[in-house]
């Protein structure tokens, strides 16, 4: 039996019936993954004694890759870091304009009590530590002042770090600082958007910090240094950042693709220069991205640094190469993680003796083939159709006591329940496919 608790049972089961990737809980649901555990936990590790990780995954359309991307973000906040997944797109977040992926890693940054919009709760809890470690170090907590003073003094010294890459980034912390202190809501606000890479923040309030302008591409990394430095000092562990779906780059104009290649190649540069202590970067890619003519290989530096043969049996890839493959579902994967989404049910069912009598191991496994099966027999995504079909029988059952399920094989699949990938798997089409 799966043990979970009430609420992680919930935000599972809600999620699976809408055919929604759960926000929590993935690892329960990590079927197929335990391989990886092992050198994605001594890669934490690592970055969590300060050194910095960058990973590639590579899996065809359906293979899993963002929910695995959303289990390591996760098994991530456990182990006490902040993460943030940043989608790239050529419109919205495009990967060479550097400033806009930092505000996306701003505004999507997450830990394990903050779901979402993390930044200004680590800034303020930034703040709360250097008061904290002020009174540590002598300074009267009965008087305001003398907390005062030493934690300026503390707060010099820690931003000293920061001010050699990023003193703009220093200047607008200090001056959010000081306007937190006096109460001076707006322009903190202000700051902190600021500080988030957020554009078009007034004059008005930068001239109070002293700091001018926007952020542009080549103040992202001190920035993205400062924030390492803040989650650092917060007792974070670092920070996981996910750059999904990158294999966009291969249909965008030639410039773009070289320019969002070699920025590629430069942050990994950065990480090995050992520059973004506490950082674990994830790239997700097909393996057209990695191994065509229009992504990785046409930056050489960038194909030779993270380049992997795969030509052997999937049996032998190592965990700890700088990129691992992703096999995708097979029809036994997809049986266990109905068993385990039916264990998961069961533990805050009163029905629990009915489903488990009604929706056996072979009943599992026989919807598996039956949703495949309508699939065109691409289990790989099968997946959130699969689950959804066991969740509505789950729910059937527990709800109406004369119910009984339809045989595996007479289960109906309707066009109205699918999605774009699904109908074009259904009717034998050849089309990208989306993680789930």
């Amino acid at each position: 039996m799966t043990a979970v608790s009430p609420r992680r049972r919930r935000e599972i089961i809600d999620a699976l019936r809408r055919g929604a990737v759960p926000q929590r809980g993935l690892d329960v649901m990590a079927v197929g993954l335990e391989r990886f555990q092992g050198a994605l936990s001594d890669e934490l590790d690592a970055v969590t004694d300060g050194g910095a990780v960058f990973k590639a995954v590579r899996g065809e359309y359906g293979a899993g890759k963002t929910f695995f991307a959303r289990w390591i973000t996760e098994t991530a906040k456990q182990r006490g870091f902040a993460t943030a997944e940043v989608q790239i797109s050529e419109t919205e977040t495009p990967l060479h304009r550097l400033e806009t992926i930092y505000r996306r890693i701003t505004e999507n940054l997450a830990t394990e009590a903050t779901p979402a919009s993390a930044f200004r709760e680590v800034i303020d809890e930034w703040l709360r530590v250097l008061q904290e470690d002020a009174i540590s170090a002598g300074a009267d907590a009965a008087d305001s002042n003398e907390v005062a003073r030493s934690t300026d003094a503390l707060l010099e010294r820690r931003l000293a770090v920061v001010s050699r890459t990023a003193p703009a980034f220093a200047a607008a912390l200090r001056g959010y600082h000081v306007a937190t202190a006096a109460g001076e809501v707006e322009t903190a606000d202000g700051l902190a958007a600021w500080l988030g890479g957020q554009p078009h923040v007034s004059a008005s309030v930068r001239r109070v910090a002293g700091v001018r302008g926007d952020l542009d591409h080549f103040g992202a990394f001190g920035f993205l240094q400062g924030l390492l430095a803040i989650l650092r000092d917060s007792d974070y562990a670092g920070l996981v950042l996910v750059l999904d779906e990158v294999e966009t780059l291969q249909r965008v104009r030639s410039d773009v693709r070289e320019k969002s290649l070699n920025a590629l190649r430069q942050l990994l540069d950065e990480i090995d220069a050992g520059r973004f202590p506490g950082l674990y970067v994830l790239i997700t890619g097909t393996p057209a991205f990695y191994d065509g003519t229009q992504g990785v290989q046409r930056l050489p530096p960038l194909a030779a640094r993270i380049g992997v043969d795969f030509s052997g049996d999937p049996r032998w890839d190592n965990p700890r190469a700088p990129q691992v493959r992703l096999p995708g579902f097979q029809r036994q994967s997809l049986q266990e993680l109905g068993e385990r989404i039916r264990d998961i049910y069961v533990s805050g069912s009163s029905q629990a003796d009915r489903i488990t009598t009604l929706v056996t191991d072979g009943y599992l496994g026989g919807l598996a083939d039956t949703v495949a099966g309508r699939l065109g027999g691409k289990v790989g995504i099968a997946p959130r159709l699969y689950l959804r079909k066991l969740i509505d029988i789950l729910d059937k059952i527990e709800q109406f006591p004369d119910y009984v399920p339809p045989q595996a094989p007479d289960v109906a699949v309707l066009e109205t329940e699918l999605n774009a990938d699904e109908r074009a798997a259904m009717g034998g089409l050849d089309a990208i496919s989306i993680d789930v």
